[in-house]
């Protein structure tokens, strides 16, 4: 069976820690763990699964919690409580409802304080791992035999049913991850009309009937050249010489493999695969006129005609001379600075990289430098935080979510207000998120290395992930001052003072002129630039853009820390809560919603905005963007009393409920706590009290909640699932309600 193992290291020699792995969390497979009745469990969830896809793609994430919840010896002991078609919530229906869900989300909680949680869902994280290991020799080291048979499983579950793979779990099929996994299955020993439900052979119909690869994007058109099943000669340019912006994250390795034009072995397979997945045989290719193909249904971003024109004249005038005599010396000191710029961010990363594409491709260019060498060999440690087990199979995660989702789950557990009941919870949830805190900046003269300070922020992973983010920061913020104002016999010792006045500077180093925060960096640069997007399956990554939940985060934890801390740079504080404030107000959409770009997706950030408007003193009476909210989520609640929003919304940008006008409840409880943080229970309780009852009546026996639809996006078109959000949010709203709603 398989297993979670929390904060450990293991014993390789070449993975090192800041904070003794806090956060870490790696799976091994076991043949003599569990008992008879234990296995049959996990495989009556796998075939649950199986049989659900298409309903529910996303996991409800069994496995771990089945392991936590045994090893604990959990039994939930109060009462499960529903409420009648026409009765009203009584406060004490309510509290129990509540305690319930505290009580079986403090038994998920890991030995190290944090709640442990898939975070994946894009269907092109795992094949490039896969085909990196295949080029490099590693795989069978790497992936054995229970590995490549859960991975499988994972590209099997998620298989559409005309044959294609989404760009992510709940998404129609395209060409890119479609070809992905197809290679991905044969690889990993599948014949070529192998796969469970003749898996191999409805995948390559889907990629023949849509043109065959020559129409894949982009990045596939890169993972296919360095596979040997392409000419690099049919991708456009990546010249290190050119890179720029914060999208040098993922070209920084992808140039560097593109400068020394490196092609993996051609080993019998690719020789197959050649013939599989063209319509013409692979010799009479014009790749120079496939550069520009990508399939429609991959194209979120069409390349507007001034980025193509620029590919062309790098292509047809830049490539040549850069590629031959005198200028060759250019491109060889272009490729060693780059390496340098890897190897900086491997080191101050602790080789997890900011992400698993980037991850794939710095390892594979650290091999390509020396496949011998330490460099690659670290990368390789550091393989195990990336892979997650459900009962869907195994799956690449984006780099983990443990400061983010804990930072949530305490905040939660802390507005149950029941500390006499779980404060042994609170106190290592507490602990977790100080040893969580990033203690330095990035090593060295990080300003060269086009690095931010990251002193005092909170990553959304670990602590040895390194990468600052705003919004993490200000959920970590908040929660160490909430702990900072409870008894430290109950919670732990609070955060000194100066560790919080960093992470006060990390937020105010982060606003834009405009008031507002991105995620990772200052976003400042010029917004034209964003036509020169190269990818076309997403929007958004070439700058960095604010966002309204970051900037609401920040406003929230501000407007906190000032009343604890009122001199600390006082006027700095109240300037930046002043601009966040109007920037939250100046974004709102024409209908009263805001957009999200981080979770789906005018629920979520509406919710953001809400809250962090009154947060900075703004109230319904004297706001108008609050009333413009209210309204908004008002108009847009279910029959049923809940909210459900279809991710569509994400990448339409238009408001797009869930077919069927269903709820979902974490979108409820975001639309709940919005309401009562504008102050809808002193104007009309009717609303909230309809959402808290489809919360309560949805409560699982055990005290759990259904796991529904995906609730995570990013760079607008790619869905990612927060498998814990499931439990954070419904708990959290009902926490809110018995709190602020008046109840007989």
């Amino acid at each position: 069976m398989w297993r979670l193992k929390v904060a450990d290291g293991g014993n390789n020699p070449y993975i090192y820690s800041t904070n003794n792995f806090v956060g870490r969390q790696t799976w091994e497979f076991d043949p003599d763990y569990g008992i008879p009745e234990e296995r049959a469990e996990v495989e009556a969830a796998r075939e649950n699964f199986w049989k659900n896809r298409y309903q529910v793609p996303a996991s409800s994430d069994l496995l771990w919690r089945m392991q936590f919840l045994r090893e604990k010896n959990f039994k939930q002991t109060i009462p499960q409580v529903k409420v009648g078609d026409d009765e009203k919530i009584k406060k004490e229906t309510a509290i129990i409802a509540m305690r319930r869900g505290a009580h079986f989300f403090s038994a998920l909680q890991a030995s190290d304080g944090h709640w442990p949680a898939e975070n994946a869902g894009p269907l092109f994280f795992l094949p490039p791992m896969v085909f990196c290991l295949y080029i490099t020799g590693h795989l069978d080291t790497i992936f054995p035999g229970e590995f490549r048979k859960e991975i499988l499983r994972y590209l099997y579950c998620h298989q559409n049913e005309d044959g294609g793979w989404g760009l992510h779990m709940e998404g129609h099929s395209i060409m890119f991850c479609t070809t992905l996994n197809y290679i991905c299955m044969r690889i990993l020993g599948e014949g070529r009309d192998g796969g469970k439900d003749n898996a191999c052979t409805r995948g390559r119909k889907w990629i023949r009937d849509h043109g065959g690869v020559t129409f894949i994007p982009s990045w596939g058109k890169t993972w296919l050249s360095i596979l040997g099943l392409f000419d690099w000669s049919g991708c456009n340019p990546m010249p290190p010489e050119k890179l720029c912006s914060y999208i040098r994250v993922v070209y920084m390795p992808m140039s560097y493999l593109y400068g020394k034009r490196f092609v993996g072995p051609i080993t019998p397979l690719v020789l197959e695969l050649r013939e599989e997945l063209f319509l013409q045989p692979y010799s009479e290719i014009n790749w120079k006129k496939v550069r520009h193909l990508c399939a429609k249904e991959d194209l979120y971003y069409p390349h507007p005609l001034i980025q193509d024109l620029i590919w062309d004249i790098l292509y047809i005038c830049t490539e040549p001379l850069l590629t031959g005599w005198p200028f060759k010396n250019l491109r060889q000191k272009a490729l060693e600075v780059m390496m340098k710029h890897i190897h900086y961010e491997d080191e101050n990363s602790r080789y997890i990289t900011i992400g698993c594409v980037e991850k794939v491709l710095c390892m594979l260019a650290c091999w390509v430098e020396d496949p011998n060498g330490d460099y690659f060999k670290k990368h390789l440690a550091r393989i195990p935080d990336f892979i997650w087990v459900g009962e869907d199979g195994i799956k690449m995660q984006s780099f983990g979510s443990q400061a983010w989702d804990t930072s949530f789950s305490l905040q939660a557990l802390l507005a149950c207000n029941i500390t006499n009941e779980i404060g042994a919870t609170l106190k290592k949830g507490h602990e977790f998120i100080k040893e969580s805190q990033v203690k330095d900046n990035p090593s060295g003269d990080f300003k060269s290395m086009h690095r931010h300070i990251s002193k005092g922020a909170w990553t959304f992973s670990d602590q040895d992930h390194g990468w600052q983010v705003s919004d993490c920061t200000a959920e970590g913020l908040k929660c160490c001052l909430l702990f900072s104002m409870m008894p430290p016999e109950i919670v732990g010792v609070k955060m000194e003072p100066e560790r919080l006045f960093d992470s006060v500077n990390i937020l105010l180093s982060l606003q834009c002129k405009d008031g507002g925060l991105a995620a990772w960096e200052p976003a400042g640069a010029l917004k034209w630039l964003e036509m020169l997007n190269p990818v076309e399956f997403v929007g958004d990554v070439v700058i960095e853009h604010e966002t309204v939940e970051c900037t609401a985060s920040a406003i929230q934890a501000l407007v906190l820390f000032k009343k604890l801390y009122p001199e600390h740079r006082k006027r700095e504080v109240d300037n930046f809560i002043k601009n966040a404030t109007k920037y939250i107000e100046d974004v709102q959409m024409p209908d009263g919603s805001w957009y999200g770009s981080w979770g789906v997706c005018f629920t979520y950030a509406s919710w953001f905005a809400l809250a962090g408007l009154a947060a900075a003193g703004k109230a319904y009476p004297n706001c108008l963007a609050i009333r413009r909210g209210v309204e908004f989520l008002l108009n847009s609640q279910t029959d049923d009393g809940g909210w459900g929003e279809s991710y569509l919304s994400c990448p339409s940008k238009k408001y797009t409920p869930l077919e069927g006008n269903r709820s979902n409840l974490v979108h409820t409880g975001w639309a709940l706590m919005g309401l009562i943080s504008s102050g809808q229970a002193e104007r009309d309780p009717t609303p909230l009290q309809r959402a808290a009852k489809l919360l309560i009546n949805s409560q699982t026996e055990d005290g759990d909640f259904p796991q529904q639809e995906v609730t995570g996006v990013f760079n607008k078109n790619c869905m990612l699932h927060y498998a814990a959000y499931r439990n954070i949010f419904p708990l959290w709203a009902l926490a809110e309600y018995v709190r602020w709603v008046p109840m007989p």
